[in-house]
């Protein structure tokens, strides 16, 4: 287990960095910038206040380099936090797909790494400085005309079956707060589609 997992299991409850309705949506938006893909860490203390936030910017945007990992430059991967590819392989045969279920998730994580304006992600404030660090992150997707959202990654790709709900060692779901986006995926979207899987 990555070593902020103590922390992030110990002020969960009292830190908004992985609660979906604190997240300033017109702050998220002021950060766009023409012909970039704009990235904004920023850290948070154990009173749940903002310590510190460092921004990137890409003309390419940021590439998927795991199933849970991207990264944002030389010195920076980011590691959503709190989710996880199934294990072994998997079959959708609805979306075509047979493979390992890393490879899966990946491309999920990779799709929705495409087209977001902003990247906004939340981390612990002892992430700082770390080649990689734990966080969640939003994205914020406009296509005029068409939508306008901020969504978050976890979220999205837990609904979507692309990953599920992390355990920890004592067998308890990391992440609470995605449990209805889990329900969803389980519905038989992504890797629940596995009768394999579903059955894990």
């Amino acid at each position: 287990m990555r070593r902020a997992a103590g922390y992030l299991a110990a002020i969960s409850a009292c830190l908004p960095a992985y609660a979906a309705g604190l997240v300033d949506e017109a702050y998220v938006r002021s950060l766009a910038a023409p012909g970039k893909t704009v990235l904004v860490m920023e850290y948070y203390d154990g009173q749940g206040k903002v310590a510190d936030r460092k921004g990137y910017a890409s003309a390419s945007g940021f590439k998927a380099v795991s199933a849970t990992d991207f990264r944002v430059d030389a010195d920076l991967t980011v590691h959503l936090y709190g989710i996880e590819p199934c294990k072994g392989d998997m079959v959708n045969r609805k979306e075509g797909f047979a493979g390992s279920c890393d490879d899966y998730a990946r491309q999920g994580l990779a799709t929705l790494l495409q087209s977001p304006r902003v990247i906004y992600c939340r981390a612990f404030v002892s992430e700082t400085g770390a080649r990689t660090q734990d966080a969640t992150c939003y994205g914020y997707y406009n296509y005029p005309g068409s939508l306008d959202s901020i969504d978050m990654f976890e979220e999205q790709l837990v609904s979507l079956g692309t990953h599920r709900i992390e355990k920890g060692a004592d067998g308890i779901p990391t992440r609470a707060d995605l449990k209805e986006a889990e329900d969803i995926g389980r519905r038989g979207y992504g890797m629940w589609a596995d009768p394999r899987v579903a059955g894990e």
